[in-house]
């Protein structure tokens, strides 16, 4: 299975031409990989309607000429030649350039825009996440890939959740047994929170000591060729009272629920609806997470998103998470997440740890 950069290059200089763009040029460097394949940094993409030209320096120029399909790889002598000046070479007069405004400096900008004087410059947000929002096959695979190894290193680690461990020494272990498994990094920096830490929807671990009773909030991920895993467990060590029981029970009962509608077609404003409901209904209203969940792939959160805001209809390819939570601040939070990939049929979950409450 491969990638077929060609066909994603011909899609998007036709989205180009229909938004009346003459030229794009791309700053984010997921995007530049999507286009080229290229996975270093420190480089700038070009695209125009005849040509694909990606601007990098002696650091990264052989690893993208070996890495790129498509593009001419251009070496910039960074203490000769300024960027403005080598992007200008490659434009036709007067031309039209749009560019990814969310992911350069005003700094950086303000020079290149001033040697670009004589064309026209638009910011655009969101023109290439447009193509990446539905996944190929290759693009799942490498997402289930990296969903794999999170989910055994999980099990791998899960013998280490006793009494008298840290957040801290944890975190690491999961994460050092993600690399072993042969992770490229993690997908984001590891949430480990214990007893009342767990209501911090996204909190650093610490030196906190595990005790008897104590909610565990984890969410992690692995990394695969760039594409990323998300997944989030809630356990509770020794015996759980009954109003922890009660607020595991109903984040998974919002999850299952929100679960049972995912199809082509179905809005995201409802599937958010759906599991406010449930939580609502249960006497958690107000401690209910913002947002069901959010799109994945080369980033960690990319569209479409699963809120109050996103007026978006599924599509077969969208690779999505689905993660209620509540965090009741001072007292503990819980939060059920798993990786699905929309399909004609409905869906197939991609994150496969079991969910266990009591260890």
């Amino acid at each position: 299975m491969q990638v077929n950069y060609l066909k994603r290059q011909a899609e998007f200089k036709a989205l180009l031409e229909q938004q009346g763009y003459s030229a794009m040029l791309v700053l984010g460097h997921e995007n530049i990989r999507y286009l080229s394949g290229f996975s270093g940094n420190a480089a700038y993409a070009l695209i125009t309607q005849n040509a694909c030209v990606l601007i990098t320096d002696y650091r990264y120029h052989q690893r993208a000429i070996a890495e790129t399909t498509g593009f001419e790889v251009v070496c910039r002598d960074r203490d000769n030649e300024t960027l403005g000046h080598c992007i200008n070479k490659h434009l036709n007069p007067n031309s039209h350039v749009a560019f990814d405004a969310s992911y350069v400096t005003v700094a950086i900008w303000q020079g290149v825009a001033d040697e670009l004087s004589g064309h026209t410059l638009t910011a655009v947000n969101g023109l290439i996440e447009k193509l990446r929002r539905v996944k190929d096959n290759w693009e799942v695979a490498q997402i289930k890939a990296a969903a794999a190894i999170a989910d055994e290193a999980l099990a791998q680690t899960l013998p280490y959740f006793k009494p008298g461990v840290t957040e801290r020494d944890l975190a690491l272990e999961l994460e050092f047994r993600m690399q072993k498994l042969g992770s490229e990094g993690m997908s984001f920096a590891t949430i480990m929170l214990f007893a009342e830490r767990s209501a911090l929807p996204h909190g650093n671990p610490s030196d906190q000591v595990l005790k008897q009773g104590d909610f565990v909030t984890l969410d992690f991920g692995a990394v695969v060729n760039g594409y990323r895993s998300d997944m989030t467990r809630s356990y509770i060590i020794g015996e759980a009272s009954e109003k922890q029981t009660r607020i595991y029970n109903t984040v998974l009962d919002a999850q299952n629920a929100a679960l049972e509608m995912v199809k082509p077609g179905v809005n995201c404003l409802d599937l958010n609806a759906m599991s406010n409901k449930v939580i609502a209904e249960a006497g958690f209203g107000e401690y209910a997470g913002k947002g069901l969940g959010h799109g994945l792939g080369l980033f960690l959160h990319e569209v479409p998103f699963i809120n109050t805001l996103t007026d978006y209809n599924l599509e077969v390819g969208n690779v999505i998470t689905i993660e209620p939570g509540i965090y009741i601040p001072g007292y503990g939070g819980v939060r059920l997440e798993d990786d699905i990939v929309v399909t004609e049929s409905g869906f197939e979950v991609l994150t496969h740890a079991p969910k266990p409450f009591i260890i």
